[in-house]
């Protein structure tokens, strides 16, 4: 064969291939699966049909509710539980929590103070209290309740400027007045002490919740002390990783676990932005968070001011990856927003940080 039957030939063959695959296309390969984001957007800003009524119409489609009674009451009867589930889910809102009547308060102003107190036998018949309400949750269709295990409160020391004219809570440990005088509505509370309060609690209330199937959300101590002075004769054993981890490992189950405040865990660290990534795949791992405060700070640990969630300290476009590395399945909702001249209520504000939020999911698939 010459140099020109050659070619003459191999075009041939080429025309008579290209032919055939017209005829018969490569079969192309199926699609991955579509990427999705793990989580959703919530809030526990009010149960009230006129607010939800605007969270549905923001997208905001799963909530905790407010805080129902301080005490075992008709509010925790499970046909009131059950009512509240149904008046949610009519605004095609998914009631998600809600919270015990163990808030963030200091401890002499809030209800239940005898578990945090540490005083029997009281203690012992709010815990009962507790118990029946998370059998009533399980019976109404609520799969989780938030709680604190809080004496001090949340501790500030007042607001400083923020962008545009908006005012940020504030926290600086060197600043705090009366560092040194004992904390009246409890007296001085050694680590030992605090460890032992919430162990008695612990030890009588993850059993039910493990046998009712009702997840507990425990909130960070807000904000984390330094040891080994603590603050004001108060150690706040729930304010750094370490204690947060201890508390998990406590009476194990997949029912005992975290309302991760992102915003209190970046106040107990000193590069937040930095190790934040770290805090969030050890409980996120774990399938330990159970609720999120998606809020950021500008600062770190002892002296720190609440922000706007695009203006702080930690990337949360680097943290929202990080939720859904771990698979984190739950909410996202803002918390502790700055407040603005004119905005009553903090609506404006809030509307920001769910549209901040939401957008996040968004990017993630």
């Amino acid at each position: 064969m010459d140099r020109r039957q050659f070619f003459q030939t191999a075009a041939s063959a080429a025309a008579l291939a290209e032919a055939a695959l017209a005829q018969n296309p490569a079969p192309v390969p199926p699609a991955g699966p579509k990427r999705r984001a793990t989580m959703h957007c919530g809030t526990q800003h009010s149960d009230k049909d006129e607010v939800l009524s605007v969270m549905s119409s923001l997208g905001v489609n799963h909530i905790c509710s407010a805080d129902l009674s301080p005490s075992l009451d008709e509010k925790w009867s499970v046909d009131s539980l059950s009512r509240l589930r149904e008046r949610v889910e009519k605004h095609g809102i998914s009631l998600d929590m809600v919270p015990l009547p163990l808030p963030s308060a200091v401890v002499g102003k809030a209800p239940m103070a005898s578990i945090m107190l540490g005083q029997s036998p009281e203690r012992d018949r709010q815990i009962e209290q507790i118990q029946q309400m998370l059998r009533n949750c399980a019976k109404a269709g609520i799969p989780a309740v938030k709680y604190n295990m809080s004496i001090l409160g949340v501790v500030r020391i007042g607001r400083t400027p923020g962008r545009g004219e908006s005012t940020y809570s504030t926290w600086n440990y060197a600043q705090a007045p009366d560092r040194d005088k004992p904390w009246e509505a409890s007296g001085t509370v050694s680590a030992d002490a605090y460890w032992e309060r919430i162990d008695y609690y612990l030890s009588r209330v993850v059993p039910v919740a493990t046998e009712v199937k009702v997840r507990m959300a425990c909130h960070p101590h807000d904000p984390g002390m330094p040891e080994p002075e603590g603050y004001r004769g108060v150690h706040t054993v729930l304010g750094s990783p370490a204690g947060l981890r201890k508390f998990i490992a406590m009476h194990e189950s997949p029912y005992h676990g975290l309302n991760f405040c992102q915003g209190t865990v970046s106040e107990m660290l000193k590069d937040p932005n930095k190790e934040i990534h770290d805090v969030i795949r050890y409980f996120g791992t774990r399938k330990k968070i159970f609720n999120v405060h998606f809020r950021n700070i500008h600062g770190g640990f002892g002296d720190f001011q609440e922000t706007f969630p695009d203006v702080g300290s930690v990337n949360m476009i680097d943290a929202v990856r990080t939720y859904q590395e771990v698979g984190y399945p739950y909410m996202l909702m803002p918390d502790h927003v700055p407040e603005i001249p004119g905005d009553k209520g903090g609506a404006q504000a809030f509307a920001f940080a769910f549209g901040y939020i939401q957008a996040l999911i968004q990017m993630l698939g």
